[in-house]
């Protein structure tokens, strides 16, 4: 039986387990793939405290080195079942069957891709999901962004303090976004929209040096130089396995609050698969402290049990 299993060994899962090492927790950290999620992805880090430039996969490393002197390393195996209801919750994988008295579920979300041939190769390279994490890696540089919705204008309002000209690529002909962020879009004045258009073709070898684009409604095919593309069409939260366990939204996002407790007791829910305002490294980290911080409340009031 252990104190806590936490299913998910990205920023949150990590940060959740160097608390919980700290606290002396019996823990069990579990991850299908590999340690650090999305950042092991990410090409490069600029925006993390206290760490000024790091590699994404250096920092998932890091991190995971952290855990280990508390005596806790991820464990690869995929879960395939969780029963969340009642004292002692159950985990299981191909493997083996495990049991906890707490659950912090943090498998976080995936953004979504345009799916064009060399956008995975040059991710990191020119190609971005997240234009407040990557940004400022584009000064003087010309960028374009995908996408209609609030995030995309968002994100195109900040890229236009960094880039003499920014394109933002729409395939409809009016923005989902709040109004309030349309018209501060509208009076930057190096931002150009693109209306009824998609990017067909993403060029480059090492680095994005343009793209290739259509007018859906004229046909028109063009080549715009650019050396940044910003994807803002949205993301994919990891949370299918956890579906009628807890309360989820319409997308399929986690209902938690700030202080990450789910509506099953015992059970926590970390990082980018709870809905909040902000994904990034930071973020979920924090939930990750806070979530461990609700486990020892939760073990110390349930079993009576000493914690630390």
């Amino acid at each position: 039986m252990f104190d806590v299993i936490i299913i998910g060994a990205g920023p949150a899962g990590m940060a959740a387990a160097i608390y919980a090492g700290r606290a002396k927790l019996d823990t069990l950290l579990l991850e299908k793939e590999f340690a650090g999620g999305q950042v092991a992805k990410t090409y490069e880090v600029a925006n993390y405290p206290g760490i000024a430039a790091i590699i994404g996969p250096d920092l998932a490393l890091q991190m995971q080195e952290h855990a280990k002197v508390f005596g806790i390393s991820p464990v690869v195996e995929e879960v395939t079942e969780v029963q969340l209801e009642g004292k002692t919750k159950i985990v299981k994988t191909r493997k083996h069957t495990y049991e906890s008295k707490t659950v912090i579920i943090a498998t976080g979300a995936n953004w979504k891709e345009l799916g064009l041939p060399m956008e995975r190769t040059l991710r990191g390279k020119g190609v971005s999901y997240c234009a407040t994490c990557d940004g400022a890696f584009f000064d003087g540089k010309v960028t374009a962004i995908v996408g209609g919705g609030d995030t995309a204008v968002e994100d195109a309002i900040f890229l236009a303090r960094h880039s003499p000209k920014v394109y933002v690529i729409h395939r409809r002909n009016q923005f989902r976004a709040a109004k309030v962020l349309q018209e501060k879009l509208f009076e930057q004045p190096n931002v150009e929209v693109l209306w009824d258009t998609e990017v067909l073709e993403i060029i480059g070898d090492d680095t994005v040096k343009g793209i290739r684009i259509k007018n859906n409604k004229n046909g028109e095919m063009k080549e715009l130089e650019i050396e940044g593309l910003f994807v803002a069409i949205g993301t994919i939260p990891n949370g299918a396995l956890f579906t009628g366990k807890v309360a989820m939204d319409e997308v399929g996002y986690i209902q938690a609050g700030e202080d990450c407790k789910t509506d099953v007791p015992g059970v926590f829910v970390a990082g980018d698969l709870r809905r909040k305002v902000l994904m990034q490294i930071i973020t979920a980290a924090a939930d990750g402290a806070v979530a461990l911080y609700g486990v020892e409340k939760f073990i110390i009031e349930e079993y009576d049990q000493i914690v630390g």
